[in-house]
């Protein structure tokens, strides 16, 4: 798993530094907007030609770390 998390990478010089794939310009929100929005892996690797199956499944154990918190707060929705 760890190996996987490697590939999400925070650089100030890219994307603002938000969480992307492999510095590829790809933040992980998006991704992870596309999947919520009904894209299969299948798809998104399709119309992401530079993305890699491996790629998806980090952004989904780094979502996952991230929703392990001690303390809910309550968020907007848009």
């Amino acid at each position: 798993m760890k190996d996987l998390l490697k590939r999400i990478v925070s650089d100030p010089d890219i994307c603002h530094g938000k969480p992307t794939i492999r510095g590829l310009r790809y933040p992980v929100e998006t991704i992870l907007e596309l999947l919520g929005g009904g894209m299969s892996v299948e798809e998104i690797l399709k119309d992401y030609e530079d993305l890699e199956h491996d790629d998806i499944l980090a952004v989904l154990q780094y979502a996952s770390k991230l929703s392990k918190v001690k303390s809910i707060h309550t968020v907007d929705t848009v």
